[in-house]
Parts: C-alpha cells; structure tokens; sequence
C-alpha cells in the first residue's frame, strides 16, 4: 500500500489540504472574496448614484433648456410687439406732422389771400379816391369842389376798410 505512487500522492494531498485548512486558507480566501464582492457592489452602487446623478442633471440640464428656449421666443415676440407698436407710432406720428404742416400751409395760404385781398381793396379804393377826384375835379370847381372831394375821400375810405 505505501510503495504505490497513487498513495503517496493521495498521502501528499491530504497533508496539504490538512495544511491548507490548519492555515485557515479557506477562510482567507474567502474573506478575500467576500471583500472584492463587497467592493464591486459598492463601485455598482457608487455607478448606480453616479448614473442617477447624471440623468438628474441631464434632465435638469433638458429643463433649462427648455426654459431657455421659451424665454426666448418670449423675447422675440415681445421685440416683434414693440417693433409693431413703434412703427404704427411713428406712422400715427408721421400723419400727425403732415397734418399739422398742411394746416400750417393752409393757414398760411389764408393769411397770404387775406392780405392780398386787402391790399386789391386798397388799391382799388385809392383808384376809385383817385377817379372820383379827376371827375369831380374837371366837373366841380372852387371851394365846393374841394369839400365833395374831401367828403368823397372820407366816405370811400370808412366803406372799403
């Protein structure tokens, strides 16, 4: 039985196992399992947080985005609101002055045919002063010529101003 080689080495192996477990070999190994199996789960939890955490920023991120986006076309319309209420002002403002100058022009216009109708009344009373005074002057004569003819100024002047 102990000159088989076979036994021998079952011999050597069952001293070596005995070795092993008076060690505590097993165990070890198996703490060190255990402890690399704790670790990854902590790197997966750790992962899972980290993923988490990204999908919330992601999603806060999208949010703003969104926000930002809406903010903005707000703006825009309210710059094209603006602009529109500008313009229509500034049209309203241009009728406004091209209203006022016309009146301006026109009252101007009136002032100007005013004064010149004065002005054909007045030459026209001093031409009729100037007439009445040539007729009367060839047809009366002396003093009493004198008194029409200065009658005739006055009353030709108090009728046509």
């Amino acid at each position: 039985m102990f000159e088989s080689e076979t036994t021998w080495v079952l011999i050597a192996l069952v001293m070596f196992i005995g070795v092993l477990f008076y060690f505590k070999v097993p165990r070890m190994i198996t703490d060190v399992l255990d402890r690399r199996a704790d670790a990854i789960r902590e790197e997966l939890d750790e992962a899972r947080k980290l993923r988490e955490e990204a999908q919330s920023v992601l999603a806060d991120y999208q949010r703003k985005a969104r926000e930002a986006e809406q903010e903005a076309e707000e703006i825009i319309e309210l710059a094209r609101r603006e602009a529109s209420s500008y313009a229509a002002e500034a049209a309203q403002r241009t009728d406004e002055y091209v209203t006022r100058r016309t009146n301006i022009a026109e009252q101007k216009i009136a002032q100007a045919e005013s004064v010149a109708l004065r002005e054909v009344r007045s030459m026209s009373a001093d031409l009729a002063v100037a007439a009445a005074e040539r007729i009367l002057a060839a047809k009366v004569k002396g003093a009493e010529a004198e008194k029409l003819v200065a009658e005739a100024i006055a009353e030709a002047k108090a009728r046509l101003h």
